[in-house]
């Protein structure tokens, strides 16, 4: 992967993009994709932010022999905290947990204020970054899954709007993607039966276990998820 050609997974993150906006790339690591997107015209500005130094350094020295420093400010900090507010239109935050990306906008919540689109890739547990989004009015308008490398990833892009509009069940929408539910991709049926196999073998497992009120509750969570799951798969 270089600043010419992203792995996957990046690429589609930048096709939620909107043309001509100024993005903050959260968790840039080397800053592909900051350097992809001004390099193809998509954005005329970016941010680079990294928390950590190793990838803070290597983000700067990649700008730099991309010639791209005016276009592009690298910048340290944690989450939000490398830009200001009403700087930036565009956010993406991509390969992180989900519990991360949504604790990352939590945490940021002011700088949001002029933040007309979100682009958020987990790595996993989605449900924390659709939680987020509806409890602060942020809604759903498009859904990406894809595999790449033997790993299934989720894209989520999302706009201030109505946050429950795209969800007809809410439960089963948080948990497996309201418009990930309706394309039902083959990567789709994949995850969802590896997740409906697994939680069969814990609840099976469970079913062993000495009784315990804890234990009791975790077999109903996870019979409700199994039940989740086998509707969607089965429509």
């Amino acid at each position: 992967m270089n600043t010419e050609k992203l792995s996957n997974r990046l690429e589609a993150v930048t096709n939620y993009i909107p043309p001509g906006s100024r993005v903050a790339d959260i968790g840039s690591d080397h800053a592909y994709l900051p350097c992809y997107a001004v390099k193809k015209g998509i954005v005329p500005f970016a941010v680079a932010g990294e928390v950590v130094e190793g990838p803070f350094q290597s983000a700067k020295k990649q700008v730099k022999m991309e010639g791209l420093e005016k276009q592009i400010s690298v910048r340290k900090g944690s989450g939000l905290e490398v830009i200001e507010p009403g700087e930036v239109d565009c956010i993406t935050i991509a390969g992180m947990g989900g519990a991360l990306i949504a604790s990352i906008l939590e945490d940021g919540k002011r700088k949001l204020a002029s933040v007309q689109r979100l682009i958020l890739q987990p790595n996993l547990s989605a449900i924390s970054i659709r939680t987020w989004l509806i409890a602060n009015g942020w809604e759903l308008i498009a859904e990406e899954i894809l595999e790449e490398d033997g790993k299934i990833y989720e894209i989520l892009a999302a706009e201030k709007g109505e946050p429950l509009k795209p969800y007809k069940n809410k439960e089963q929408g948080l948990l497996m993607g309201p418009f990930l539910m309706e394309q039902k991709s083959e990567v789709f049926r994949n995850k969802w039966i590896g997740e409906r196999e697994n939680w069969e073998r814990i609840l099976l497992q469970l079913g062993k276990a000495a009784y315990s009120s804890e234990t009791e509750k975790r077999k109903q969570e996870l019979k409700e998820k199994i039940k989740m799951a086998e509707e969607v798969l089965e429509k």
